[in-house]
């Protein structure tokens, strides 16, 4: 750690970054045209340089005082790069990865030649409608008319629909005359992925949904709502792969659609930490800005490091129509429990400028939603409203899925479901068989944990496979009613469940007993939620209070009284 850090670019990537640095005591230099920069603001010392960070003397000055040179935006100037490199200064990541990854279509050339999945791409020999014309006709319409370079936050973008939108497309982007038309891609969500490549490996952190409005990012959660391991798994395994396509070591932010279909396609790669891996400061062990430094200065780094602590969402502060915008945005933002700011410290606010961001991290998807809802409402506040629209509420997060065998099990687990009512659990009910639907309930107990499902219930009958089916396809704890069938006494189906071979565990309650299984699945979750376990001293409380009163009654009535009052109806 006795190395110096030289950054090109001082903005908000750059003081999160030596926020981290200073934690561990690595120096850093910046170089940066404003004296008061977001990055120098958080690290005094002498050695900064005030300047363009595209200026040749700027950035040799910078190497001559710098072991490691690394860059918090792409658009440097690789030529020299090139060559401070070649005199010996360690370029990270390495000047040819930043000077492909600047040219979106040659990024795309690349990342293709290695069989990673991205959307179809042409490029346009000139700014032209004919040149247009033969684009659409490869590719199709709509498609995305993009600018090579010098593109960010939807900047450089334009959506061309039909033939009437050429015009317009080639007056917003014609100014740069380097222009590639790409496919359009149908998708059904945005992702990314943090990946980390160091001297030996490649390592990611989770997959993370992303909400744009305007181009530009506005939410991320972690994990991404609504999608399964195995799409989970495969996104961060894609992005591994696109990252390991490119030279040198540090962070890289790997953009991707999900399709319709569940195919997966990169977007777009930043060779540098990301806005869609803010949320690693307070969610993961390592952020992205301490294992960008670590893979860099090549300190170790395991994959344990990059692992999710408790769901998170972060929300952007972007600048409003008064300069002070993002700071009443904190203030607000203060009065939320479990959140944490970030201000930049830019000055004024510019409308749309990123000025800040809020994280809030949550034992559950839905408490974070909760929690972080009138941020959000903050936000939105000033927009103006459809009519008719009805106010936003934050998504319910399922956290029990309960499955059945058939819907003739459906009134042995209402009264579990009564349960989960009453202590506020949100759950699924569904209906999967181990013998008839055997590929859809593995899909739906495998992809449980990825949709934020923390216990699952299965209730079955007969043979009652449907439990021990489940948990061989989850880590989840899964807790499994025997249910009583039209011929017998149902202790088959308990014996089936009980009797489960070595490591396929399963919780057995009692034949028809699924208040005991939604209990059961609260004590589970009261573990890491406090106000599940409140919930159940509170039942456990009124339990008590109940015998006792039965009692009372007992004694005051006597037996025969009793019995005839309260027991007759029965």
């Amino acid at each position: 750690m006795d190395k110096t850090v030289g950054v090109l670019g001082g903005g908000q990537l750059g003081r999160m970054l030596v926020e981290a640095a200073n934690l561990l005591e690595i120096k850093v230099n910046f170089l940066d045209g404003g004296e008061y920069s977001p990055a120098k603001q958080v690290i005094n010392h002498g050695n900064h340089i005030d300047g363009s960070f595209k200026d040749a003397d700027a950035v040799r000055k910078l190497a001559e005082q710098s072991d490691v040179v690394t860059i918090e935006i792409e658009h440097v100037n690789t030529d020299i790069l090139e060559q401070i490199s070649q005199s010996g200064t360690d370029v990270q990541p390495h000047w040819r990865t930043i000077r492909t990854i600047q040219d979106k279509y040659a990024q795309k050339e690349l990342l293709q030649s290695h069989g990673v999945a991205t959307a179809q791409s042409v490029p346009l020999d000139s700014a032209s409608i004919p040149d247009l014309q033969k684009a659409s006709e490869a590719l199709g319409l709509p498609l995305m008319l993009k600018s090579r370079r010098e593109a960010y936050d939807g900047k450089g973008n334009f959506p061309v629909k039909t033939k009437d939108d050429f015009k317009s497309a080639l007056d917003t982007l014609g100014s740069n005359k380097d222009l590639y038309a790409e496919k359009w891609a149908n998708f059904r969500m945005e992702l990314a992925v943090m990946v980390v490549k160091t001297k030996d490996q490649v390592l990611s952190f989770p997959t993370v949904e992303t909400i744009h409005e305007n181009s530009v990012c506005k939410l991320t959660y972690t994990p991404a709502r609504g999608v399964s391991e195995t799409v989970n798994e495969q996104a961060q395994e894609l992005a591994r792969k696109a990252v390991a396509c490119f030279e040198g070591k540090g962070v890289f932010g790997v953009e991707m659609f999900l399709l319709e279909d569940d195919t997966l396609l990169v977007n777009e790669i930043a060779p540098r930490p990301h806005n869609s891996g803010h949320y690693t400061i307070e969610a993961c062990p390592v952020s992205q800005y301490e294992a960008h430094l670590r893979a860099i200065l090549d300190l170790p780094l395991f994959a344990e490091d990059l692992q999710l602590r408790e769901p998170a969402i972060m929300l952007n502060i972007l600048g409003g129509d008064s300069e002070d915008s993002h700071k009443a945005f904190a203030q607000e933002a203060l009065k939320q429990r479990r959140t944490k700011i970030h201000l930049y410290g830019k000055g004024k606010a510019r409308k749309g400028r990123k000025m800040g961001h809020i994280t809030v991290t949550a034992p559950t998807m839905s408490e974070a939603e909760t929690i972080i809802q009138p941020m959000i409402e903050y936000a939105d506040k000033d927009k103006p409203k459809r009519a008719n629209a009805v106010p936003s509420k934050p998504q319910e997060q399922p956290l029990v899925a309960v499955v059945m065998g058939s819907d003739s099990d459906l009134p042995v687990v209402q009264p579990g479901l009564a349960i989960l009512k009453k202590f506020e659990i949100p759950y699924t009910v569904r209906i999967t068989s181990a013998h008839r639907t055997p590929a859809w309930m593995a899909e739906h107990a495998s992809s449980a944990a990825a949709n934020g499902i923390k216990c699952i219930i299965a209730a079955a009958g007969g043979a009652a496979h449907l439990p021990g089916m489940v948990a061989a396809y989850t880590h989840l704890p899964v807790i499994g009613i025997p249910v009583k069938p039209t011929i017998g006494d149902g202790m088959d189906s308990l014996l089936s469940i009980v009797n489960m071979p070595k490591g396929v565990p399963v919780a057995a309650m009692s034949v028809n007993n699924s208040t005991n299984a939604a209990l059961y699945a609260a004590r589970i979750l009261g573990v890491g939620d406090a106000a599940i376990a409140k919930k159940y001293v509170q039942y456990m409380q009124d339990s008590r209070g109940e015998v006792r009163e039965k009692d009372r009654k007992l004694a005051e009535l006597g037996a025969d009284a009793y019995a005839e009052k309260y027991l007759a109806k029965k």
